[in-house]
């Protein structure tokens, strides 16, 4: 199973970025999703994220200008981002328990980071 992050990139404080993260390979069922980020010397946080047949939760700090969603039949993850703040400038890892097979454990696997970059 491999998780591809994309959408990063540079943008001006207010704007905005949708990032997606698409997971390949074998899949037999996805169920809790979240996004993370990791500024640079600081520890990894939880973003936000879709716990398994629950509503979406959010940091304190993206509340009303992040919305985390899915896509089931496409196998991806999206963090739209709104209203963004210099401080929200981090690499930004996705996160999904997969199934591979119908008796297997689930097991958490990882994008590879992509890197938002938010200038004042």
């Amino acid at each position: 199973v491999q998780l591809q992050a994309s959408g990063g990139g540079l943008v001006q404080a207010g704007g905005s970025l949708r990032l997606s993260c698409v997971a390949s390979g074998s899949i037999f069922s996805i169920y809790g999703v979240a996004w993370y980020r990791q500024a640079p010397g600081k520890q990894r946080e939880l973003v936000a994220t879709i716990p398994t047949g629950r509503s979406p939760n959010y940091a304190d700090s993206v509340k009303g200008r992040f919305t985390i969603s899915r896509d089931n039949a496409k196998n991806t993850l999206y963090l739209q981002m709104s209203s963004l703040k210099p401080e929200d400038t981090a690499v930004y890892y996705c996160n999904a328990e997969v199934m591979t097979t119908s008796w297997d454990l689930r097991r958490d696997y990882w994008g590879q980071g992509t890197l938002v970059t938010v200038s004042s």
